[in-house]
């Protein structure tokens, strides 16, 4: 399931997460290492044509780590200070690179990143927001595809 995919089925979710992406540059990827440790790396994030993107440099370990094994949490910047307006997002799911074709040339002609560089495309299996509501309750959204929102809701 990709981006639109999601944002069909849970649009305020969905707006929730691009804003909080959208709200700072660089966010975390953490992937596995080939001893299955995790990896976690900084990385900038594009919303476009319905997909969420991850682009990285050439060689990078977190592109090798990627082709080895497309599993990855990316979690957004949580910000300066403890406010975290808008919640934590985090975003479950695998990566599959895109090689040259009318799909990297269309985010090459968007983004106008430094070449040559990797491009993955991502299928979702999981997003989380946890925020924090009326001061109150530590209220937590879990998506799964073909599974119905849930809220979860501690005091």
């Amino acid at each position: 399931m990709n981006w639109a995919d999601f944002r069909t089925a849970v649009p305020d979710l969905a707006r929730t997460a691009e804003g909080r992406f959208g709200a700072y540059r660089h966010h975390v990827l953490a992937t596995l290492r080939g001893d299955g440790s995790p990896r976690t790396s900084g990385i900038e994030v594009r919303f476009l044509g319905g997909e969420l993107w991850l682009g990285m440099m050439p060689g990078s370990r977190k592109a090798l780590d990627l082709r080895r094994d497309p599993r990855f949490t990316l979690q957004a910047n949580p910000g300066e200070g403890t406010g975290m307006g808008g919640g934590d997002v985090r975003i479950g799911g695998r990566a599959y690179e895109v090689g040259d074709g009318g799909a990297k040339a269309a985010y090459v002609k968007e983004v106008e990143p430094p070449q040559p560089f990797h491009l993955f495309r991502t299928e979702l299996t999981e997003v989380v927001r946890t925020c924090v509501e009326d001061d109150t309750y530590l209220v937590t959204q879990v998506w799964k595809p073909g599974e119905p929102l849930r809220t979860l809701r501690r005091a």
